[in-house]
């Protein structure tokens, strides 16, 4: 049976460090939605701004993929793999936590602001070597199309997880039409509109909406607005 959660912009969770300007789409730190725990298997996907020169000091993590997507800026990351980079507008990043790592991720510039998506999905391996990953995407592979972002298979377009997952990002124009097959019999979409409106089945979602389905095989989209940008998360439904 189909269902569709829509989650308004207006309704995240909101967090203002001063350093640093979060909204939570699931349940974060300090704020608790029961009705929002999770999407199948995205447990976080937040939208976060980091003042110049701050950031997320040494944390640990484990048995989980994360992953970044830079909006605007250069983010500076660190990890106890002996990793040092900067991933910036373009890139995405992936980390598979397995048995645990420690990271800090810190705007690199002092005068600009670095936007980015961190986003969590629950592993369908538990307690993996850890393992991390850089790639930068040819963003012109997007235009009035979806471009496969990530995936469960190391030979495919994008990074790889440990899960049954699937990502894309689209640039659409405005009334540009377009469907998305789901890959696997279950699993759902939950889709972050970045930049402008969307129909999804007739449903309306606007910038920085959510809107997760699931029960279906395909989905119809149009785009209401030009230059309107999306992001696709495919997940399984149910956790192993």
């Amino acid at each position: 049976m189909k269902q569709v959660v829509l989650h308004k912009a207006n309704t995240r969770g909101a967090a203002n460090h001063g350093w640093l300007n979060s909204f939570h789409s699931f349940s974060f730190a300090g704020y608790y939605n029961p009705e929002r725990i999770h999407f199948g298997a995205l447990r976080v996907l937040n939208d976060d701004t980091v003042s110049g020169g701050m950031g997320f000091g040494k944390h640990p993590h484990d048995n989980m993929e994360i992953i970044s997507i830079p909006l605007e800026g250069d983010l500076e990351h660190q990890d106890s793999m002996g990793n040092t980079t900067v991933i910036k507008n373009g890139d995405i990043q992936v980390m598979s936590a397995g048995t645990g790592i420690q990271h800090s991720e810190y705007n690199k510039n002092k005068n600009e602001i670095v936007k980015f998506l961190q986003i969590w999905v629950f592993p369908n391996k538990k307690n993996v070597t850890p393992r991390y990953d850089q790639i930068t995407l040819n963003q012109n592979d997007r235009h009035n199309k979806l471009q496969q972002i990530l995936s469960p298979n190391a030979n495919d377009e994008g990074v790889w997880i440990h899960q049954d997952a699937w990502f894309h990002l689209g640039n659409f124009e405005n009334e540009k039409t377009f469907e998305y097959p789901l890959k696997k019999e279950g699993n759902g979409v939950y889709a972050f509109v970045l930049k402008g409106s969307f129909l999804m089945d007739g449903e309306l979602a606007e910038t920085r909406d959510g809107m997760g389905i699931s029960g279906v095989s395909t989905i119809h989209f149009i785009a209401k607005s030009d230059d309107a940008e999306i992001l696709l998360m495919e997940v399984p439904m149910q956790l192993s």
